[in-house]
């Protein structure tokens, strides 16, 4: 077995209905594609709804040869263990051959994946609040390890795309 390095994006910022991504979102989406660019994706897998998929298309662009791929398992459900056990089955714990995946899900999927390798109770997911294109990355090591290693890192963004998707409190 050999470290998985899992790199999860919230979305970018969609539009009111929901049917795709705002000018705001365009925006976020390519900026994220650009900073990832270099890392060795083996894919880049998302959820099945527009605003994910807009997303993940916009991203890839950044990453030639890097195929898209949608999972069913990156819904935007409430989570609980039941409904998150195939995403957890399929995303986390080490991999045959090192490998670098990207996904792009939703804000509750972003925070059960943290909150799964930090083995915290289930509850504790409602705590996380990522930002549209919120970098997070978990790392699993061979013997069962967990290390997260980033959560909503906002980087990419100039302050003005920043925190979309929060609560206004949290908008910096």
């Amino acid at each position: 077995m050999n470290l998985r390095h899992l790199w999860i994006a919230r979305h970018a910022e969609a539009t009111e209905d929901e049917s795709g991504l705002s000018a705001a979102g365009e925006r976020q989406a390519a900026l994220l594609g650009e900073r990832l660019a270099g890392v060795p994706f083996a894919a880049v897998e998302h959820s099945p709804l527009p605003r994910a998929v807009r997303t993940a298309e916009l991203a890839a662009r950044h990453l030639p040869g890097v195929p898209v791929r949608v999972a069913a398992e990156l819904d935007d459900r409430v989570p609980t263990a039941a409904n998150s056990a195939a995403m957890l089955a399929r995303y986390t714990g080490p991999a045959p051959e090192e490998t670098y995946q990207l996904v792009v899900t939703h804000a509750f999927q972003v925070a059960w994946f943290v909150r799964a390798a930090l083995g915290t109770p289930e509850e504790r997911w409602r705590d996380l609040i990522p930002a549209n294109t919120g970098l997070t990355v978990i790392r699993y090591f061979p013997d069962g390890r967990t290390r997260v290693l980033v959560f909503n890192d906002l980087a990419h963004l100039p302050a003005e795309l920043r925190w979309t998707g929060s609560p206004p409190e949290l908008r910096l």
